[in-house]
């Protein structure tokens, strides 16, 4: 546990700029208390232990305004940052390295039954008030845009935008320097090639009068 925890904080020190020591991280970071007690929340649950299980979780919420329902399964040096608003439901499987911001709900369609929850691969990234809806796979080292809704499968090494979520970056082409601001706009893309239609559009019918 204490291996997992030293793990836990230097992730955080890792990926946060704003984290100035470690004694910090471990008693002021809401995203640190939510794991920690998910831990020991989801080590009842899977003894069966259910009413113990969701009163650690429902603890947590208040004390963190983070939600983890205690059946999810987390990997290693999972970082929430900020936190506020997070939702991750019942059937959701988190890989290692994954980092989450603020508002992102893992959750589901309710159309679905068993597995009704997202899986993230390792290394992921989903930005502030991201949606990923249903039982979808989301690939190693992609990175979701703030604001996406997802409600399909992204393939590794992705980076989806938009709402829903499409892939705009992908197959091997890492974007570990893309953060949750410079990211390409697909709406702006789309208005950038019209305007271009509509330029060669006026040159065709210009050339047309001329004759």
């Amino acid at each position: 546990m204490f291996r997992q925890l030293k793990e836990d904080i230097a992730c955080v020190k890792d990926r946060d700029p704003a984290a100035r020591s470690a004694v910090e991280i471990l008693l002021l970071y809401p995203g640190l208390k939510a794991i920690r007690m998910h831990r020991l929340a989801n080590k009842f649950y899977n003894k069966k232990l259910f009413f113990a299980a969701r009163w650690i979780s429902q603890r947590a919420s208040k004390k963190t305004g983070i939600e983890i329902h205690p059946a999810v399964q987390i990997g290693k040096r999972f970082f929430i940052d900020h936190g506020t608003g997070v939702v991750i439901g019942e059937t959701t499987v988190i890989g290692d390295d994954v980092t989450i911001y603020q508002g992102v709900t893992l959750g589901g369609t309710g159309k679905d039954t068993g597995k009704r929850h997202p899986t993230i691969g390792n290394n992921v990234m989903i930005g502030a008030g991201a949606k990923v809806l249903g039982p979808l796979n989301i690939g190693d080292n992609s990175k979701i845009a703030s604001g996406a809704v997802v409600l399909n499968d992204i393939p590794p090494d992705s980076t989806a935008v938009g709402v829903p979520a499409r892939v705009v970056k992908r197959e091997g082409m890492r974007v570990d320097d893309l953060d949750q601001v410079h990211i390409p706009d697909p709406v702006a893309q789309e208005i950038a090639r019209l305007e271009n239609e509509i330029i060669e559009l006026k040159m065709i019918v210009n050339q047309e009068e001329n004759k």
